[in-house]
């Protein structure tokens, strides 16, 4: 084969271009410190890379943003659940000093007024927040768990259908002095009430069911159970009362189911109550539907916690009801985090986990006890000094004598039921912190599985993040040594082709 001068040529510059492409892509991994730009550079690279940095991203997702999130929240849980605990053991404290008999008047008064206070704080626990959303209201993050001041201003108003759902286990006995014949009792008309005597005070048990409110509207709640055979379930019809005449009809047995909307209670006779027991299969639903239309700071918002339709009212104009917890149970309102492959962690703790209506329940119990037992000491204390200004020689000291006892009477059975109360109360008490407890320690768990994780999601960033280092970023050092062969190699050729493009075939004509 005859060798031109232009074919070698044209050969020594396709080799000294080879050499320059070289050269720039060494130097292009030099400057980027990657195997490849593109992915026709290696395709190989290319399709694992993308691999490695999805699964990076994720990662970074997962042990960067999820997981602090979702461990955000569950402290926030805790410190409030804690707070909580120890709002209910001051509670119980409160309580048992509450149970000592030796105590008088002024001494319970001031000790259901720290249990308010307290209850208040309790509440108020409830309304702990996490970045703007509400720990505690399940789905509703936007929705504090108990009412604020402003329902007190009455615009916006709310009211509530509410269905409540109890057993025959959740009924209990209420203890009732009827001391009628002494109401409106004074020192100053003391002589009206002569000739009551111990026989005129009466005591005995009622049944009843507290609802989770007080301050209901008038109208008589319905009770529905079981099926009356045609699909429906059958129902009672109680009758609204106030409560003095309410324990005393039921006492009396004038009436049998009694609706009391101050209070929030139902009161059954005892053929009332044992018919329902009856009718009422073990473990079975009691239904029981009434409204509430008037509501404080602090109370229990209704949608947290039962079936109910709510209408708002805001200057004036009615909203469209809003249907809660129709279609689902509010206890499955759980909130989980993606902190993993095909991983969750449940990060909030629903309101009926943590806190209950019964405390401000009880508290109400105490408060109205305490005001009848108040009232009868007040009464007590005057008819005693009246007692003592009148002469035994005077015809109405007898009168005035059993009229004392009978005040006396009626004091020491209300004395000893609010014994009783604070007894009930501390109890209670307890078996509200344990079951706060039992929700701080499911907290607890899940937080110390998200630390598990976590750790295991830092790890397997670390591997991916090396993995993928090792599949992309060049060995900076290999890629300098390769550059400068490649530099000499270039110069070496420029050299050696000036030289032999010097001569031509007419240096030798």
């Amino acid at each position: 084969m005859r060798m031109t001068n232009k074919i070698m040529q044209n050969n020594s510059l396709y080799n000294i271009n080879n050499n320059k492409v070289l050269m720039d892509k060494l130097s292009t991994m030099q400057s980027t410190q990657k195997k490849i730009t593109r992915p026709s550079d290696d395709p190989v690279v290319a399709i694992r890379a993308l691999r490695l940095r999805t699964s990076v991203s994720e990662l970074t997702q997962y042990y960067s943003k999820n997981a602090p999130d979702a461990e955000s929240w569950l402290k926030i849980t805790e410190g409030a659940l804690s707070n909580g605990v120890k709002v209910l053991e001051d509670l119980g404290k409160q309580a048992v000093k509450g149970a000592n008999k030796d105590l008088g008047v002024d001494s319970l008064a001031i000790i259901v007024e720290q249990m308010k206070k307290l209850r208040d704080e309790y509440y108020s626990t409830g309304n702990e927040d996490y970045a703007g959303r509400y720990v505690f209201t399940g789905y509703r993050t936007d929705t504090s768990l108990s009412f604020t001041k402003e329902v007190e201003s009455g615009n916006p108003s709310y009211s509530y259908d509410i269905t409540e759902s109890v057993t025959m286990d959740d009924f209990d006995t209420v203890n009732y002095t009827d001391a009628t014949a002494l109401d409106g009792l004074t020192k100053s008309n003391y002589a009206s009430y002569l000739g009551t005597t111990e026989q005129d005070i009466s005591n005995a048990d009622i049944h009843r069911i507290r609802l989770s409110y007080d301050n209901l509207a008038d109208g008589a709640p319905t009770i529905a159970y079981g099926d009356d055979g045609t699909g429906q379930p059958n129902t009672l019809t109680a009758v609204a009362m106030s409560a003095d005449d309410a324990y005393k009809a039921v006492k009396d047995g004038t009436e049998d189911v009694v609706f009391v909307p101050e209070t929030g209670e139902i009161l059954f006779s005892d053929k009332a109550y044992a018919d329902l027991n009856q009718a009422v299969q073990a473990g079975d639903k009691v239904d029981i539907t009434y409204t509430k239309d008037e509501w404080k700071n602090g109370d229990l918002r209704p949608e947290h916690y039962f079936k109910c339709e709510a209408t708002v009212t805001k200057d004036g104009v009615a909203g469209n009801p809003i249907k809660y917890n129709y279609d689902a149970d509010v206890d499955s309102q759980i909130i989980e985090y993606d902190v993993g492959y095909n991983q969750t962690i449940r990060v909030n703790t629903l309101a009926t986990e943590a806190f209950t209506h019964d405390l401000d329940r009880d508290i109400d119990d105490l408060v109205r006890a305490l005001d009848t037992l108040t009232q009868l000491n007040t009464t007590m204390e005057d008819l005693e000094v009246l007692k003592k200004n009148t002469l035994e020689t005077d015809p109405n000291y007898n009168a005035i004598v059993k009229e004392y006892e009978a005040v006396k009477k009626a004091y020491d059975y209300n004395r000893e039921n609010i014994h009783t109360l604070f007894e009930h109360a501390d109890t209670s008490f307890q078996r509200y912190m344990d079951k706060t407890n039992v929700a701080v320690t499911d907290n607890g768990t899940r937080g110390s599985q998200l630390d598990l994780v976590s750790n295991r999601l830092m790890d397997q960033k670390t591997t991916f993040e090396t993995l993928q280092s090792e599949n992309e970023d060049v060995d900076i050092a290999e890629v300098i040594i390769q550059l400068t062969s490649a530099n000499l190699t270039y110069n070496s050729a420029l050299m050696a082709t000036s030289k032999i493009m010097q001569n031509s075939l007419m240096n030798y004509i």
